[in-house]
């Protein structure tokens, strides 16, 4: 079965909590009000650039953060990283368990573009 990649996968709790968890986490997720590159939000930010990766990497497994890539007419091609959600709902269940709901808005035909074009980037 071929993934659809513009289809956001749902992710764990666990994966959601441990990244709202962690200040640098936050932090990144706080100066996402605009798709920013990785280097800018490490300066944003105050934290070293490899520790932004990860904390990206944390963010993007726990869909809250989606890599975009901004297609430029010279070629060179740019990664952004976005806040993907509007609202994040936890919440008890009637047998005990947590649930979890992520709000997202609808994304515009250039979000699917960039999406369509890091997933066939990730692909080649």
């Amino acid at each position: 079965m071929k993934r659809d990649p513009i289809a956001v996968e749902a992710p764990e709790l666990q994966d959601v909590l441990d990244a709202l968890d962690d200040p640098d986490c936050r932090a990144i997720l706080g100066q996402l009000d605009s798709p920013m590159a990785a280097k800018e939000l490490s300066e944003a930010c105050e934290i070293p650039q490899s520790t932004t990766y990860r904390k990206l990497d944390l963010l993007s497994d726990a869909s809250l953060v989606d890599e975009r890539t901004e297609i430029r007419d010279d070629g060179r091609h740019t990664t952004r990283y976005v806040a993907d959600f509007e609202e994040i709902q936890v919440s008890l269940d009637e047998d005990g368990s947590l649930e979890l709901a992520i709000g997202r808005r609808e994304s515009t035909p250039e979000e699917r573009l960039s999406a369509l074009w890091s997933e066939v980037r990730t692909e080649t």
